[in-house]
């Protein structure tokens, strides 16, 4: 099949002179295929919650506008993967195929992520774990012979830290996954309209992000990462609820969507103080690019330098000059207000600025013990790396260091996010990638970051065995040993 060994992409892949790794493709599950694999694996259970991750967005489509409208619920993906390109709906499909086609792809590794299977981790209690290892099994078998050049993450739910690292010790110990994708965004009951509004409580929902004000401690979680060399990887996004709920406008609900929900669980996991605490672990967000990383690092300064302790005492309510503020309204003020001022108790009281909302601890950073602003760029930089898609052209704000605070470089790491609508050829992708170099926003040596170097870090850091045994291995070891 390989009849375009000297395409555009293998001619780049030759030209720049090292490894590219895709460290975000995507595998379609054949329906039919997949539905009885895992009713042969996990039983009903397993069988009947695959239908079910499947169902939700049919049972969508298959709505008038009208009635989407009437309900509120969005507008999904309709014609959602490769067709007309056949060949590549079929390597998407085959994994014998995409391995056969890897060099005219100019791609040397790739890293391969479900579909059907990401909604896996939100199942129903009563299906989901089976589901979930069933899919986990299934899958270990579908790419085991091809591990020299392709590898699959594993699907981890995580609606309690012991399924999570139930599922995360069998998927690795017992299937010999290398990668894992964990469950993010877990929907929660509202306890207030569970309890006051219990006929109704299952149309309310709010998320949880594992770190701040989670349902539970996520951190034994972390601790088995560590221990098991697994960097966790995070494939959730924002659409179908919140503001990305148009009836009519897939494409209203679509932009954006991993970004803000990559977004809302960076910066839990920040907030909380998971990187201070798991300085060794790599968290990746996948497929939501890096602008949004690169407002959120800055941003998380910014509020840092105005609402850490210290930065907190210019509002401060206590520190009011009251005797000033009264002699200005003498001068400058209307009766009325001067009247107003002079009772120093009843103006707080009557803005409402004494009030905290009960916390006890108001430094938001508490957990992070941050020090100073450079500490954020230790605790962020490091610890967390992008997925960005090869035709994102604001991929190259994350090698900038004149534009990031204090000279950051963030970590990205390139998707070709094969085998979905967004790509209908996969052979322009590594050119698409490469026009940052053409066109001088990115050099050489970023490329290689982009495109190879990063990944290995990222997988590599914590499991220095991750591509022991693959094509990439010598040069990967190299950049290992150079980190």
């Amino acid at each position: 099949m390989s009849g375009h060994a000297h395409s555009e992409a293998a001619k780049i892949r030759a030209r720049v002179g090292h490894p590219i790794v895709d460290a975000d493709g995507h595998w379609l599950e054949f329906g039919v295929v997949g539905l009885d694999e895992l009713r042969r694996i996990g039983g009903e259970r397993a069988a009947e919650g695959f239908a079910q991750s499947r169902a939700r967005i049919r049972e969508a489509l298959s709505m008038s506008v009208a009635e989407r409208r009437r309900r509120w619920i969005a507008q999904e993906a309709f014609w959602a993967f490769p067709t007309k390109n056949t060949l590549d709906r079929a390597m998407a499909m085959m994994p014998r195929l995409l391995h056969e086609r890897l060099d005219e792809l100019g791609i040397d590794f790739a890293v391969l992520y479900p579909t059907a299977g990401l909604s896996l981790p939100h199942l129903p209690d009563d299906v989901r774990r089976a589901t979930c290892r069933a899919f986990n099994v299934f899958t270990a078998e579908y790419f085991r012979e091809f591990a020299d050049r392709l590898t699959p993450a594993a699907v981890i739910p995580m609606h309690t830290p012991e399924e999570g690292i139930e599922e995360l010790e069998y998927a690795v110990r017992r299937l010999g996954f290398k990668v894992a994708m964990f469950g993010a965004l877990i929907p929660r009951p509202v306890r207030a309209i569970v309890e006051e509004h219990p006929a109704v409580a299952s149309l309310v929902e709010r998320r949880d992000t594992l770190g701040i004000d989670s349902e539970h401690d996520y951190d034994p979680v972390w601790k088995a990462c560590v221990e098991l060399q697994i960097s966790p990887t995070f494939h959730t996004g924002g659409r179908s609820f919140g503001l990305r709920m148009s009836p009519t406008n897939f494409v209203y609900n679509h932009i954006g969507h991993f970004s803000s929900g990559q977004e809302a669980m960076c910066k839990s996991l920040f907030l909380a103080g998971v990187t201070r605490r798991f300085p060794e672990l790599k968290f990746g967000f996948l497929e939501g690019g890096v602008g949004w990383a690169a407002t959120l690092y800055a941003d998380l300064i910014g509020h840092w330098e105005r609402r850490n302790r210290r930065g907190l005492e210019a509002v401060d309510p206590r520190n009011l000059d009251h005797r000033l503020l009264v002699e200005l309204a003498e001068k400058y003020a209307s009766e009325a207000t001067v009247r107003a001022v002079r009772d120093r108790q009843g103006l707080l009281e009557a803005e409402g600025s004494l009030e905290t909302g009960g916390i006890e601890e108001l430094d938001d950073f508490s957990a992070c013990r941050i020090d100073r602003a450079e500490t954020i760029r230790d605790l962020f930089v490091p610890s967390f790396y992008f997925g960005c898609e090869a035709d994102d052209p604001i991929n190259a704000w994350a090698f900038d260091r004149r534009k990031n605070p204090f000279g950051a470089r963030l970590n990205t790491l390139f998707g070709s996010d094969i085998g979905h609508f967004d790509v209908p050829d996969t052979a322009e992708v590594v050119p698409e990638a490469y026009e940052m170099v053409e066109h001088g926003l990115i050099d050489a040596d970023d490329f290689r970051d982009f495109t190879f170097a990063n990944a290995v870090r990222f997988f590599g850091t914590l499991n220095p065995d991750f591509f022991k045994g693959t094509v990439v291995e010598n040069e990967a070891t190299a950049v290992l040993a150079d980190s």
